[in-house]
């Protein structure tokens, strides 16, 4: 046996021998490619033309192709926007071979040239996602939305159709447009905003305003390692726009239908000659109505932000954003109807708001501060903080009562009230809210090589503190027994008992019901290991994290700390088509008040398989996916909550498996596509048996808040030729079916098949560009909705009817 053992350990070490004397035999070419201005030139293809050989420059326009034999060469560069340069190299055993380039194009032709040609497709993650690796490569489904896509859906907030863009993607709209809440393979995903988590409760945060956003990634599975904590369903990454060091800027006006009117402002530029202090500056305002009588959700927004170079290595990035809301009570949105009539018995602008009620008012600040310092080409490291800050007053609408009904009123258990069919006792409670969250992060990017073997690596640290407290404690019935709201037969006139006169003076922190806090410090390291000159990738990643949270002033903090592993492959079968294989934990806090017992991290797993392919030279993409999460002691809404109760329950286990398919890009010139479908199904698989006993759910149950079927498209077509060059026309629509309810209490009648069509018209000639869309192209009667089983209601929140958006750019 040790004969065996020694001659297994003699052939290991040969082999390394071998490995190490091939490397030492092998040269490497590497160089700078410069714009014009002597501008670096990112993400432009290097390869050597004929063999496998290949690097993308970096941000300052270099690049390095390592372990060349020795020979001699034609080095090709490609990239969007540019002519194809080819030249002849030398490479010699155990030298470097240094190669630069100057091209003729502009910063400004570049950037051009990307929006028109590429416009709804990018290959490359975000800083703030941690990678150094081509979304083509990473052994994960990341879909990027990106800003052209934004702007030629005129798309506004976060909670404006994004998720047309992503595959399985659905909101649970009982929040309108004050939160975004979008629910993917089953369960609610992460809110992120440059790569921080900005989730301080169950209800938040504030949608983002479009007027700031670069683009959106959406990344699926847990990847907690990367992103501070997250959910195994995944996240979505909100990226702020960022100086781009050339001069630039643009003036948008928007209007439409229900006294919509925006205008937003988007300038940058230099601040000094030498290019080195830059600036950004985006801003709008936003008055809109709705279809509904006496709502509406009016937006004020500034971001600043300013960046430093202070040398070719060190780079510091300052970013401030505001957003103010005055809106409407939330839950004007919704009406009720009663058990026997099901969903959708009312007109689509139906209400149930009372006028004169408070606006609602919120104030969302956000802060960051970032240092970049590369070492070297192939050493970076990043720091940044953040600090944001929430600040809520306003009011929320719900029923205490839904006819027909009879009432106890002086306990003798003989009903002395009745509503009739339609009755309602309208309710308003109070909703002051404050939030505060000091985050974190600190991390290193690194490339090197052992032998034939490159590797990506990547470590940081993680901090962060979170707050939210509340006041849901106060509520005032708008109507009495003896003369209720009617559906049938509204009176918007003074309510019968009268408008509530609520307590906003006192300090919220004496009023509000419970604190709902987190501290978490974590720490993770990962390494790609790239074989076969990278066309296999080994990635190996654990992160460490500890949580402390508490969910009430009274409750002591509860402590937990956890090892999360991820392994994940991918091997390139060709350049353009790749394959991979997941597994990741997670490991999160999660708050909420339950009536018994603690809170406690949530925790699960992630197997998902995939198949990428690029085509055409990149000009499109595809993507295909199948995964099983399993999630333990996630919450959810307690079944049994009556009005202004916020319970959660714990729920043991559940498991969400499905398939996604997307794809995007330029199919050939001037036509653009992005289509998706994804097939969802997330059944409970453990119920703790007290849960089971007192909210009858059991194992096998349908977890709600998803729809088993989704599909989207957005075809968009430029004319790139003739008299009406510059003239384009879009055409897109939604598809769900199997929609769950958002509630444990699905009801009698389920909802139904969804679709929606939009379209549009856009002509853009020199610096002006007009977008006209029209949304509900067939006036179809949309909601969703849910079932409650306490008021024995139905309840529904209609899309707007057929309604449209004009839009003007103009570009400085």
């Amino acid at each position: 046996m040790k004969i065996i053992m020694n001659a297994k350990v003699y052939f290991f070490m040969l082999l390394l021998s071998s490995f190490n004397m091939m490397a030492q035999q092998l040269g490497t070419v590497n160089g700078k490619v410069s714009l014009s201005g002597n501008k670096p030139a990112e993400n432009i293809a290097v390869a050597l033309k004929g063999t496998k050989y290949s690097d993308i420059t970096t941000v300052s326009g270099h690049y390095e192709i390592k372990n060349v034999k020795p020979g001699t060469y034609t080095i090709v560069l490609n990239g969007v926007g540019i002519q194809s340069i080819e030249d002849k190299i030398v490479v010699n055993s155990k030298q470097t071979t240094t190669k630069n380039f100057s091209l003729s194009e502009s910063q400004e032709d570049l950037d051009e040239v990307v929006i028109k040609k590429n416009k709804y497709k990018q290959d490359k993650p975000s800083l703030s996602l941690r990678l150094q690796t081509p979304v083509l490569e990473i052994p994960q489904n990341i879909q990027i939305v990106s800003g052209q896509t934004l702007k030629d859906q005129q798309i506004t907030s976060m909670s404006d159709g994004v998720i047309r863009n992503v595959s399985g993607a659905v909101r649970l709209e009982h929040w309108g447009d004050l939160y975004t809440n979008i629910t993917m393979r089953g369960s609610q995903i992460q809110a992120f905003r440059n790569g921080f988590n900005v989730v301080s409760s169950f209800w938040g945060p504030l949608t983002e305003d479009m007027s700031f956003v670069d683009h959106i990634e959406f990344v699926k599975g847990p990847a907690g390692f990367m992103l501070s904590s997250g959910d195994p369903s995944g996240l979505y990454n909100v990226v702020t726009k960022k100086p781009t060091g050339v001069s630039k800027g643009e003036v948008s006006v928007l209007g439409g239908s229900y006294d919509f009117y925006r205008v937003s402002v988007d300038f940058d530029g230099k601040l000094d000659k030498k290019g080195k202090l830059l600036y950004r500056f985006n801003g709008a305002a936003q008055q809109k109505g709705s279809h509904r009588p006496f709502e509406h959700n009016n937006r004020y927004v500034i971001a600043p932000v300013i960046s430093y170079q202070i040398d070719d290595k060190t780079k510091i990035t300052a970013e401030y954003n505001f957003q103010y809301a005055n809106m409407t009570e939330v839950g004007s949105y919704y009406v009720f109807g009663p058990k026997s009539d099901g969903y959708a018995t009312l007109p689509r602008n139906f209400t149930m708001t009372q006028p004169g009620l408070p606006d609602t008012n919120i104030q969302d600040h956000s802060g960051y501060l970032q240092f970049e310092h590369k070492f070297d080409e192939n050493w970076k490291l990043t720091a940044q903080t953040s600090y944001f800050k929430y600040i809520q007053q306003g009011y929320s609408s719900w029923p205490s009562l839904v006819g027909p009904a009879e009432i106890d009123t002086d306990g003798d258990k003989i009903p002395d009230v009745f509503l009739d069919k339609g009755d309602i006792i309208r309710n308003v409670g109070i909703w002051d809210a404050e939030s505060n969250m000091y985050l974190g992060q600190i991390f290193l990017n690194g490339k090197f090589s052992t032998g034939n073997v490159s590797h990506k690596v990547l470590g940081g640290v993680d901090l962060g503190s979170k707050d939210y407290m509340a006041d849901w404690g106060q509520s005032h019935d708008l109507d009495t027994y003896a003369n209720p709201f009617n559906v049938y037969n509204p009176n918007y006139g003074t309510p019968s008992n009268g408008l509530p006169q609520f307590d906003h003076d006192t300090p919220l922190s004496q009023r509000a019901g419970g604190l709902y806090g987190s501290k978490y410090a974590a720490g993770y390291v990962q390494d790609e290991l790239g074989f076969l000159e990278n066309r296999l990738r080994l990635t190996l990643a654990a992160r460490y994290t500890w949580i402390s949270q508490t969910s009430s002033y009274e409750a002591e903090p509860i402590e937990d700390s956890h090892i999360t592993p991820r392994a994940g492959l991918s091997y390139s079968i060709t350049d353009d088509f790749a394959v991979y294989g997941l597994y990741d934990q997670a490991f999160t806090p999660q708050s909420g008040v339950v009536r018994s017992g603690d809170v406690k991290p949530l925790t699960g797993n992630n197997v998902e398989f995939g198949l990428k392919k690029d085509w055409f030279d990149g000009s499109w993409n595809t993507s295909l996916s199948v995964y099983n999460i399993l999630k333990k002691n996630e919450l959810t809404a307690d079944p049994k909550n009556q009005p202004n109760e916020q319970y959660k329950i714990v729920l043991g286990e559940k498991r969400a498996r499905g398939v996604e398919f997307d794809v995007r890009g330029k199919i050939f010139d001037g036509l653009n596509l992005i289509a998706n479908y994804a097939f969802t199904e997330s059944t409970v698989t453990k119920v703790d048996p007290d849960v089971s006993e007192a909210n009858g759910i059991n194992v096998g149950d349908i977890v709600p808040g998803y729809a088993k079927h989704t599909a989207n498209a957005w075809l968009n077509y430029t004319l790139q030729n003739g008299k009406l060059k510059g003239f384009g026309a879009s055409i897109g629509g939604t598809f769900l079916d199997g929609r769950q309810t958002d509630t444990w209490s699905p009801g009698v009648v389920q909802l139904p098949t969804y679709f929606k069509l939009d379209g549009g018209l856009s002509y853009e000639k020199g610096k002006i560009k007009v977008t006209a869309n029209v949304f509900n192209i067939l006036d179809r009667y949309l909601y969703s909705g849910s079932y409650y089983s306490w008021l024995s209601a139905y309840y529904w929140q209609t899309e707007a009817p057929r309604n449209f958006r004009v839009g003007v750019t103009y570009k400085l």
